[in-house]
């Protein structure tokens, strides 16, 4: 069944692309913000000013203060706010919801809180209601320039994929598809981690041939924390895999990269944040994964070497040297047992 009606929560700027383009397909689009500021500009110079600066947007996209008069007849509910606000503005839009509206969590975060993602959030808080996760190599100010991107829908509810394939499909923005919701959702996350490694790589001048080690070193070792919590290891071959690591890692439009190279320039990290002015959600997930990665005794020296980068001010050049004198392991994740690899 074609949409009619969706709402964005949240004012940043995948958001703000996300409704822009729900509302350039036809769909009656409004978008939920804290910003009256914010909002009035949407609606009256079809700009997000703050967040997606000089990107024009669908004129019939509205904005609004009010949550309950955006969520009202919505058939899709894209909640894209940060991890640390995002249970709070869940547990806020529950008391509007009504039966058959379906929610689609865009943030690529962990709530640190028995250690849940998004998606876990919303079916806890708001059972019956099916759910989804949009994730990918998706820069929204990209998006918002129109140029070619894809992303991917993740749900166990096969007809919600289509739905929101249908209503984000465009000449520009193509949605694929997996039903592996947990290793597309948590890849989005972990991904952030390395675009911050990257970041102090890039920023130290470090050749081509120990960016491509990070990058590809960095896929082995999310997708070996991701599979040890559940998740599919082919998911992270995909897009929201090593299409949204390589995009993450390689873009000075990254926030998370912005950060690291930040720090690799020899600012501290509050200086770092401080200069970004946005939300870098790799900086708490670095948090949480250094954490958990020692409860559950799962090998990830680039976690380690950031985090004593980041929390401890450890010199960011041994981060790679650290590669050069760990553990011996094999080249693609899961290929090879443990006693099968030659020291």
């Amino acid at each position: 069944m074609k949409v009619k009606q969706a709402a964005v929560i949240g004012g940043g700027s995948f958001g703000t692309a996300i409704a822009s383009i729900l509302a350039s397909n036809g769909i009656e689009t409004r978008q939920w913000m804290r910003n009256d500021t914010i909002a009035k500009a949407i609606n009256d110079n079809h700009e997000n000013p703050q967040y997606l600066p000089n990107v024009k947007l669908d004129p019939s996209l509205t904005a609004s203060t009010d949550l309950a008069a955006v969520i009202k007849g919505a058939e899709l509910i894209f909640v894209s706010v940060p991890s640390k606000s995002f249970a709070a503005v869940v547990e806020k839009l529950k008391p509007f919801l009504t039966p058959g509206q379906s929610l689609i969590s865009t943030t690529k975060g962990i709530e640190p809180n028995g250690f849940k993602l998004m998606s876990q959030l919303l079916a806890e808080a708001c059972p019956g209601h099916s759910i989804a996760v949009l994730s990918g190599p998706n820069l929204a100010k990209e998006i918002g320039q129109k140029q070619l991107t894809a992303t991917v829908v993740a749900s166990e509810d096969g007809a919600l994929r289509c739905q929101i394939q249908d209503a984000l499909g465009c000449e520009y923005f193509r949605v694929y598809a997996s039903d592996d919701m947990y290793g597309v959702e948590l890849s989005g996350a972990l991904k952030n981690i390395y675009a911050i490694v990257s970041g102090f790589i890039a920023a130290l001048g470090m050749g081509e041939n120990t960016k491509s080690m990070i990058i590809t070193r960095s896929l082995a070792e999310m997708s070996r924390f991701a599979v040890a919590q559940g998740a599919n290891p082919l998911t992270f071959l995909g897009l929201a895999g090593v299409g949204d690591l390589v995009a993450t890692c390689m873009s000075p439009m990254s926030r998370n990269y912005r950060i690291g190279y930040a720090i690799g320039e020899g600012r501290s990290l509050e200086q770092a944040i401080e200069e970004l002015g946005e939300v870098a959600e790799g900086v708490n997930t670095l948090r949480y994964i250094n954490t958990k990665s020692d409860e559950l005794d799962i090998y990830m020296p680039l976690v380690k070497g950031a985090y004593a980068v980041l929390f401890s001010q450890v010199d960011p050049r041994l981060v790679a040297k650290e590669l050069m004198t760990g553990e011996n392991t094999t080249d693609v994740e899961f290929t090879l047992a443990k006693t099968d690899i030659g020291v």
